[in-house]
């Protein structure tokens, strides 16, 4: 069955879960939101969501540079003790998230953070993309909607498929990372420095030329 942004919005805020996570769990329980929570339980995303609250001023800021010094990334991960901080675990959690941002590019680290001008004028190209489609208009804003979600999908990191397991995204991976560490972890920000970024030069595919080198 369809899932509803009120029942992804009640499920949010009874258990503290990502809002993706909410949504896959209700379409698993068809709708049932008592189940839906119960499968989030099961899956520790509840229990990490209750950390989500925790102070996080620790952690690290990685650094990923691409084999010939092309692409650059800082990032900074927190996490709540200096003893996670310092543990292999969280450092290859956080050297896959500079990865990750090194190939898929993101602009923004979560949805709220995407200036509202940026949103506006998104929203404006993709209701004109609707009307030149032959929509009617009544149904034009319902689109727009619905597709602003791509949009998320491409520029938010939280949102983004992860590059090394496309079946989960950002935010589900830091979701579980924080239910087997048993701490709040907190992508702060990052920096992407691309070599001869706005100027003219031949257009290179780095998401294929990073995966290239990353040992699955």
């Amino acid at each position: 069955m369809a899932v509803t942004a009120a029942q992804v919005k009640e499920l949010r805020e009874k258990t503290g879960a990502g809002m993706l996570d909410c949504k896959k769990a209700l379409e698993e329980a068809n709708g049932d939101l008592t189940k839906a929570a119960e499968l989030l339980r099961e899956k520790g995303l509840s229990a990490a969501a209750n950390k989500a609250g925790r102070i996080a001023t620790e952690g690290a800021v990685e650094s990923y540079i691409h084999a010939g010094g092309k692409v650059g990334v800082l990032v900074e991960i927190n996490c709540e003790t200096d003893f996670v901080g310092k543990t292999d675990q969280f450092k290859a959690f956080c050297r896959d998230i500079a990865m990750h941002i090194a190939a898929a590019s993101p602009a923004y680290v979560r949805r709220e953070e995407v200036p509202t001008e940026a949103l506006e004028k998104e929203k404006e190209i993709l209701r004109n993309q609707a009307l030149n489609e032959g929509k009617p208009e009544k149904i034009v804003d319902k689109m727009v909607e619905g597709r602003i979600g791509k949009y998320y999908e491409e520029y938010c990191l939280m949102e983004q498929p992860f590059v090394k397991d496309p079946d989960k995204t950002i935010e589900q991976l830091l979701n579980e990372k924080i239910a087997t560490i048993g701490e709040n972890i907190s992508i702060r920000r990052f920096v992407r420095f691309a070599l001869g970024e706005g100027l003219e030069k031949k257009q290179e595919n780095f998401a294929e030329e990073v995966m290239s080198q990353v040992k699955l």
